[in-house]
């Protein structure tokens, strides 16, 4: 759906020696929604932030939470430090939110099934809280928009489709239509409520209009997407139809849109690609522009500027999906269907300029484009975002921009849904912290697992078996800011992309080429291994685990390999079966002899979930590892590199009793995690240090599947 205004200024690239420092956007604070519930209330529920907007001083922001069928309520007067103000209830499914004054207009759905919609417009009290009246819509409300000027609120009544009914497809009956209602003394007037026909005018299923965004310039001129019929309105405050065209058709090139594969090629194309636009914003009184998010046959994976008489200005093409790819947050599994998935968008002005925020909400990031020239958008910033952004509300008068996020992972365990805000100030962009921006091809990236630091300056990085058809390891250069992903070398068999494996570890074999530990998975025929492969990626020789080992075996293997005096070692992730309580292996094994053997690791126990080792690397006097838990954002408690003495690494045989080696804590890495103003990840998988003492760590962000694709990659330096 939305998003709600804006601004931005601030190049993706810092050009060193420059005069001056940029303006930017960087994260200071992430708001989890479960945190406007009630005392003694059952925080399990799921929950969500969708659409959002904020009050007129900016202090308190205000979004929809349909699961719940609430508004919730921040306050944001500190923004770094966002402080719950409680939830509202709203009688039905909240779907939008505007602010006018000191009133907030929520258009609430209130719908008995598809064939008998209904809904009502309700004004809340922003300051109090307190409902102070509702008008009834006649119809399932979707957008709420409000002149400049407060004088009027228009409403898009979708009266949506039963997707599991006729095919999916439209017409279903009954039309949707726009209310539009004057705003008197804070309040709707319920009597004044036009219901604009905007039947018979789209060449897709003309009879059956569904109205999905409004929004209204300073003329009061209101542009409407009909995002299954493909087609835009143009109105005015009487509803009257001002001019109205096709959003028209996208040539889509060097796109991936296979999904049954884990891989990212992106050679592939879709012609005259219907764009189905979901949100669309004015950029000013003349020009507006649409986030072609796609519904039943589309989705241009772009957004496009035209004029209000339909003239098209500028078509973002592939360039939008692209930048998405390069920071690594580009979801594979959604390439058959609409890609990076542009949906909510904002425009609003900084400093005299004009620029759109433009969410990817299946690839939870957001680009910011300078519209000085909307004829010719220029991509500034890519931010992060929480999972799956649906709104968007811009503060200029305080520099803040807000991004509503709506996937809650409850249910399965994982993040909650939140609020992210952002500050618009002089400094370095923060984010990405690793991009393959500039490579001599595009390069798609993710589910960074292990690092080594190569002795050429290079860290070298694998992803892990999210990417099952393409297993790779990343050449990065971590000199530059953000870090940049220079090279992908395929890790192949026979010269195909190797099958079969989960890396989880990379290591320099000393003589050009790498070793690989792979963590099996029986019940996916994914066998517990050590790989030798060349500097170009083949595999040379493969080492399976011995008997004694395997005897033992649960999922949760191999998570990282070193090479310490000829002797390569790995970590073990999580207790085999042979293992006491919270201790883990490190297993060694020598190529030139085929020696197996092992020391324990003594893990910290976990109170909630589980902890384990997700990487090892030697260095000087010792070996670094990282141990973890699998907890994420405020339940997070073990993020931490310690070392153990290479004296103490001496192997006992398999199946003898194991020496416990020691341990030292080296940096509790939850505060750097925190550094970048959302929640705690959970996956630090990467650990690289270089011989002057660099240490480098990343995180993984799973492939962007239910993740909000995030990728952490920084460095500190040991004592």
């Amino acid at each position: 759906m939305t998003i709600r205004t804006l601004c931005l200024t601030s190049a993706l690239a810092l050009f060193a020696g420059a005069a001056q420092a940029e303006m930017t956007f960087n994260r200071i604070a992430s708001f989890a929604t479960p945190e406007n519930m009630a005392e003694g209330e059952d925080r399990a529920r799921v929950t969500s932030a969708e659409i959002i907007y904020a009050s007129e001083d900016g202090n308190t922001l205000v979004y929809t939470d349909s699961p719940l069928g609430v508004i919730g309520r921040i306050d944001i007067t500190d923004p770094r430090a966002p402080k719950p103000l409680g939830n509202i209830e709203m009688g039905g499914e909240p779907t939008s939110v505007a602010v006018s004054g000191g009133t907030a207009f929520v258009g609430v759905n209130t719908s008995e099934s598809f064939t008998n919609p209904s809904g009502k417009l309700e004004m809340v009290e922003m300051s109090t809280g307190e409902i102070t009246g509702e008008c009834d819509l006649g119809g399932q409300p979707d957008s709420v928009a409000l002149a400049k000027d407060g004088s009027f609120v228009v409403v898009a009544i979708e009266n949506e489709r039963d997707e599991d009914a006729g095919d999916g497809r439209v017409p279903q009956m009954p039309a949707g239509y726009v209310a539009i209602l004057d705003v008197v003394d804070g309040a709707a007037d319920c009597a004044s409520l036009v219901k604009a026909d905007v039947t018979g005018l789209a060449e897709v299923a003309p009879e059956d209009p569904e109205p999905e965004f409004v929004d209204v310039n300073g003329l009061g001129e209101i542009v409407l997407t009909l995002q299954e019929n493909n087609h835009i309105v143009v109105l005015n405050k009487a509803g009257e139809v001002l001019s109205h065209f096709s959003a028209g058709t996208t040539d889509l090139t060097e796109i991936d849109a296979t999904d049954e594969r884990g891989a990212l090629i992106f050679t592939e194309s879709q012609p005259g690609r219907l764009r189905e636009p979901d949100s669309v914003q004015w950029i000013d009184d003349e020009t507006f522009a649409i986030a072609n998010e796609g519904d039943m046959d589309g989705g241009s994976r772009s957004f496009t500027v035209f004029r209000k008489d339909g003239t098209e200005l500028y078509d973002s093409g592939n360039s939008f999906e692209h930048a998405v790819v390069q920071v690594g947050h580009y979801p594979d599994k959604r390439s058959d269907a609409k890609g990076a998935e542009p949906e909510g968008m904002e425009v609003a002005t900084f400093d005299g300029t004009p620029y759109m925020i433009l969410l990817s909400e299946r690839g939870s990031v957001a680009g910011v484009y300078d519209m000085t020239d909307p004829a010719a958008p220029v991509l500034k910033q890519m931010l992060p975002s929480g999972i799956a952004p649906e709104g968007a509300v811009a503060i200029p008068q305080r520099n803040l921009l807000v991004t509503a996020n709506e996937e809650d992972l409850i249910e399965d365990g994982g993040v909650r849904a939140h609020v992210m805000i952002y500050e618009y100030a002089e400094g370095e962009a923060m984010y990405p912290t690793l991009t393959s921006e500039g490579a001599d091809e595009l390069i798609g990236w993710g589910a960074i697992s292990g690092m080594v630091a190569g002795e050429d300056g290079k860290v070298y990085a694998v992803n892990d078996s999210f990417y099952g058809f393409q297993p790779r390891i990343f050449v990065i250069d971590p000199s530059s800011k953000p870090a940049k992903i220079t090279r992908a070398i395929e890790v192949t068999r026979a010269g195909l992309p190797a099958q079969k494996l989960d890396i989880e570890g990379i290591t320099l074999d000393g003589e050009g080429g790498f070793w690989l530990a792979s963590e099996g998975n029986t019940a996916k025929l994914v066998p517990h291994a050590l790989y030798h492969v060349t500097a170009e990626g083949e595999i040379k020789e493969e080492v399976g685990l011995p008997a004694e080992l395997l005897a033992q075996e649960k999922r949760f293997g191999f998570e990282g390999v070193t090479m310490l005096d000829g002797t390569l070692w790995m970590a073990v992730q999580r207790e085999w079966g042979d293992d006491p309580k919270d201790h883990v292996k490190l297993v060694s094994y020598t190529p030139d002899t085929g020696e197996w053997g092992a020391v324990r690791y003594a893990k910290a126990a976990a109170e909630t979930g589980w902890t384990g080792l997700s990487e090892i690397t030697a260095h000087g006097d010792y070996v670094y590892v990282v141990e973890r838990d699998n907890q994420i954002g405020a339940a997070a408690v073990t993020k931490k590199v310690y070392r153990i003495p290479a004296a103490e690494m001496v192997p006992a045989a398999l199946g003898s009793e194991l020496p416990v080696v020691s341990k030292e804590e080296v940096r509790d890495l939850i505060p750097d995690l925190k550094g970048w103003g959302g929640y705690v990840v959970d996956k630090v998988e990467g650990l690289a240090i270089t011989q002057d003492g660099t240490v480098y760590v990343s995180t993984d962000n799973d492939g962007v599947d239910d993740s909000s694709g995030e990728t952490f990659f920084w460095s500190f330096q040991l004592d």
